[in-house]
């Protein structure tokens, strides 16, 4: 038998599919995860707090296989991890369609004032005039993530007739490479960020890259806060230089009261709710475990696996 930690907030749905080789462990607090951590060899170690996630994987001395619903888990100790030879799989992919949804979503809202048309309705008030009268077709897209929400992300807005420049190593398919992107900031009308939370993307968008872009830009943030040199951000957009920032996620999260960003007309706010706008989360992370499970027993690669040396 094989010991598995798992949260029981999944157990209804996972519980049944489980084969009799795993003999699970479910814990449903932060006392009794730390209890079963350390004799769990596959671990489902998910909680809505970074720590206790922290504190399990330390404890997790037998912990052969990690599975997670999240896909940035760049907060965990990944040299422990990796001296101990131990294989993550990562939610990469169960979120994509929702947050390629969501960034159409934000793009559509701002480009159409939808945001005022709300609050008029609201306040009882026919409009005349349309609050926003831009158009998605024909505008340029620098899209920074070539990664399963990009990809998505990438079909939705050619399907409204828009141009849109990935970034990818290889720089192929009409793609720029990481060291060119930057000399052509001024050329797009939206900056999408969908990379990886890494040492590498932490504040690639600072103040030279805010000044280079046009002052009808728009900023659209689905990756990770730190992203985006949030100091300089809120100076852009109070200085008007870009047009507006469409933010799924901020430093820190939640944004605290009285932040600047909770204010300003051209910041959109959407508290990291892009992932969650959906139904199908746990069953599709559950359906991908279950099938994990299979080729685990069978010695075959579990997938998606994370490369802990690089982060994500």
């Amino acid at each position: 038998m094989t010991k598995a930690a798992f949260s029981g907030l999944i157990r209804p749905m996972l519980e049944p599919r489980l084969p009799e080789w795993v003999e699970p462990m479910w814990f449903m607090t932060k006392e009794d995860a730390l209890k079963v951590a350390p004799e769990a060899e596959i671990g489902w170690f998910d909680m809505n707090e970074k720590e206790p996630m922290i504190a399990m994987v330390k404890a997790a001395e037998k912990l052969k296989w990690m599975n997670s619903i999240y896909a940035g888990l760049d907060f965990l100790p990944h040299d422990l991890m990796i001296e101990r030879g131990v294989t993550v799989t990562n939610g990469v992919g169960i979120n994509a369609i929702t947050i390629a949804e969501y960034i159409v979503m934000l793009m559509l809202s701002h480009a159409k004032g939808y945001r005022e048309v709300v609050r008029a309705q609201d306040r009882q008030e026919w409009l005349l005039d349309s609050p926003g009268k831009r158009e998605l077709s024909g505008e340029k897209v620098l899209l920074l993530g070539m990664g399963a929400i990009g990809s998505l992300a990438k079909t939705r807005l050619e399907a409204f007739d828009m141009e849109v420049v990935p970034v990818r190593r290889s720089g192929a398919d009409g793609a720029l490479k990481p060291d060119e992107w930057r000399a052509r900031l001024g050329e797009f009308d939206w900056v999408i960020l969908a990379v990886p939370a890494t040492d590498e993307t932490r504040g690639m968008i600072g103040a030279d890259e805010l000044a280079a872009m046009k002052e009808t830009a728009v900023l659209v943030n689905v990756a990770r806060g730190d992203v985006v040199d949030q100091e300089a951000l809120v100076a852009a957009l109070e200085t008007k230089s870009i047009e507006a920032a469409l933010l799924d996620v901020t430093t820190p999260e939640p944004l605290p009261e009285g932040h600047p960003l909770w204010s300003l007309d051209n910041a959109q706010i959407t508290m990291h709710l892009s992932g969650r706008a959906q139904t199908k989360m746990f069953q599709r992370s559950v359906d991908r475990f279950v099938e994990n499970l299979d080729r685990w027993k069978r010695g075959e690669p579990v997938e998606p696996q994370m490369d802990l040396a690089l982060g994500y």
